[in-house]
């Protein structure tokens, strides 16, 4: 029998209805920079740990990668309830947390220290947290734990691993970059490259051309924030979201480009690298956070100081 959560709702904030929001869980490691403490907690145990946190409960954690990623995602539900206050597709943030509460207060006295609007925390000490993400209507999960990552997408919610890195607060509006095969798509053109090469996938998509692509772990995530971003007109919208891939315009582009027609799924901005390094192109967007599922394109996004998030 799983330990049950400890939620504390945040009452300074809105609560947001979880059937319409679009509700984004974090772990604590993953909004702010607790690399420190979590070398206490492997190296020490819990109890030091919980110590530690309790000493230090009024100093504020260091923002994490995906800090400044929910700082822009606050800023589009502010411009939304300005055009419309009784909006109720907003985004939800919620923290999923493997601290006990009363290690939690840190957490919950950071937050506000910040001024993050995040609506519950929730303080889990089973295992696997990851089994109250479908009860909080999670449609995003970002942590720091691959084992977490993991968990959430057999589970059916989108999910990806975040690297702890220094990270400068971009500013708005929101920017989020996906990749395209096997993180907005499947990963049917990946496993035809591996076994037939590029010339073998070219062949593939060129016949597949009028058959949209399957979907990956993170369409339904991209298609609700597709929604939110159709509430503006381009020009004013807070939210752009962009396609960068490893695909060539020339050979793989089109079928990438009718599925994403197919879907109604609006991207401001397409990149076909044709195999290219995605560094310089993400330093030129400055995204807030940038989905890809190779270590190598993370590698090169945090070496240009882009918050990245690993889709395993």
């Amino acid at each position: 029998m799983a330990e049950p959560e400890s939620t504390v709702i945040n009452t300074n904030v809105k609560q947001k209805d979880p059937s319409t929001a679009l509700v984004i869980a974090v772990t604590t490691r993953a909004i702010f920079n607790l690399e420190e403490e979590h070398k206490l907690y492997l190296e020490k145990g819990k109890e030091e740990f919980t110590k530690h946190q309790q000493a230090n409960q009024d100093k504020p954690l260091p923002p994490g990668t995906a800090f400044a990623f929910i700082q822009a995602v606050q800023y589009v539900n502010e411009k939304i309830l300005e055009s419309n206050p009784a909006e109720r597709d907003l985004f939800d943030i919620l923290v999923l947390s493997n601290n006990s509460p009363e290690s939690g207060v840190r957490i919950i006295n950071s937050a506000k220290h910040y001024g993050l609007e995040i609506s519950k925390f929730c303080f889990v000490s089973d295992e696997d947290s990851t089994q109250y993400l479908k009860s909080h209507g999670v449609k995003l999960f970002l942590s720091a734990d691959r084992t977490d990552v993991c968990n959430a997408l057999r589970r059916g919610v989108s999910a990806a691993l975040v690297f702890q890195q220094e990270v400068q607060a971009p500013s708005t509006p929101l920017r989020v970059v996906f990749d395209g095969d096997a993180v907005l798509f499947s990963d049917e053109t990946d496993q035809i490259f591996q076994e037939q090469g590029l010339e073998g996938a070219v062949r593939y998509e060129q016949a597949m051309e009028a058959i949209p692509i399957g979907e990956g772990p993170l369409k339904a995530f991209a298609m609700h924030l597709g929604k939110m971003r159709k509430k503006f007109g381009p020009e004013k919208s807070p939210i752009r979201t962009y396609l960068v891939t490893a695909r060539s315009g020339r050979d793989m582009g089109i079928r990438a480009i009718k599925t994403l027609r197919e879907w109604g799924l609006p991207i401001d901005e397409a990149f076909f690298m044709d195999g290219a390094p995605k560094g310089p192109i993400l330093a030129q967007i400055q995204p807030h956070i940038f989905f890809d599922d190779g270590l190598h394109n993370i590698q090169g996004a945090q070496n240009v100081g882009v918050p990245s998030a690993w889709v395993p």
